[in-house]
């Protein structure tokens, strides 16, 4: 077996993530019948990503990140790019775009590794790996995204790796993975061509400390510790229609 023999993979959903500063300048500047537009503008959009949802045609969530990044992101899976390009283009179209600015983004696709694989077997036919392919995003409390690379360096290159080294490495990393079930949701996004980084890992729980556990102890399992790389780390707090007209007052 080749040392760098590619891994199979499965996909699902493509993923977008908009990330949105606001203007608070802009936005406190326009009358009050301007601000009411522009958000009900928004809203009307929303209904329509949650009928979508309701179809089971893609997902949608909104979150408010904390510190300096950004104040909002909108996260949406969809089946092909171009639906992701035209709800780009449907958004940054309306009132509300015009109060924000995209200081970030990012575009990948719902991926599973499959180290396992067994010839004449359609993976995708087994509904336990088509809900997390094609995943109805969960509305948790909190959101935590950032984007990784394996280390491709002369004395740690995980790509020169075998399949077995990596396989059997993957395995006790998806160990530690599993001691937080119930408590952490995650999804990751393959952006190998689409993307800066490799993956982009998102993660939801309600109890933000689970983020903070489950990445720290990952820190110490081979994988990370010596051929993961990663970006910045963007945490934040569900947003429902009702929280955001709150948030947008002034």
């Amino acid at each position: 077996m080749s040392t760098n023999e590619a891994l199979l993979t499965l996909e699902g959903w493509y993923t977008y993530h908009n990330f949105r500063t606001i203007n608070w300048e802009k936005w406190k500047a326009a009358s009050a019948e301007e601000r009411q537009a522009a958000l009900d503008e928004l809203l009307g959009l929303i209904r329509e990503w949650e009928a979508n949802e309701q179809e089971k045609e893609g997902s949608t969530a909104i979150y408010s990140i904390l510190g300096h990044k950004a104040d909002l992101v909108f996260l949406f899976l969809r089946p092909t790019m171009q639906e992701l390009d035209a709800i780009k283009t449907a958004f940054n179209k309306t009132r509300f775009a015009a109060y924000t600015q995209a200081p970030y983004s990012y575009i990948s696709v719902v991926e599973l590794s499959n180290y396992v694989h067994n010839p004449g077997e359609d993976p995708k036919s087994n509904p336990h790996i088509r809900e997390r392919l094609y995943p109805i995003l969960p509305k948790w409390e909190h959101i935590c995204f950032y984007p990784m690379n394996k280390k491709r360096n002369l004395q740690d290159n995980w790509y020169m790796l075998t399949m077995e080294q990596r396989a059997e490495m993957m395995r006790s990393h998806g160990m530690i993975g599993r001691k937080y079930a119930g408590k952490v949701k995650q999804i990751i996004g393959g952006s190998v061509g689409f993307d800066d980084w490799e993956w982009g890992v998102t993660l939801f729980a309600n109890d933000p400390l689970e983020f903070k556990h489950i990445v720290y102890e990952m820190r110490f399992d081979e994988v990370s510790a010596r051929y993961g790389e990663f970006g910045n780390f963007l945490v934040g707090n569900i947003v429902t229609p009702e929280s955001l007209t709150q948030m947008l007052q002034v």
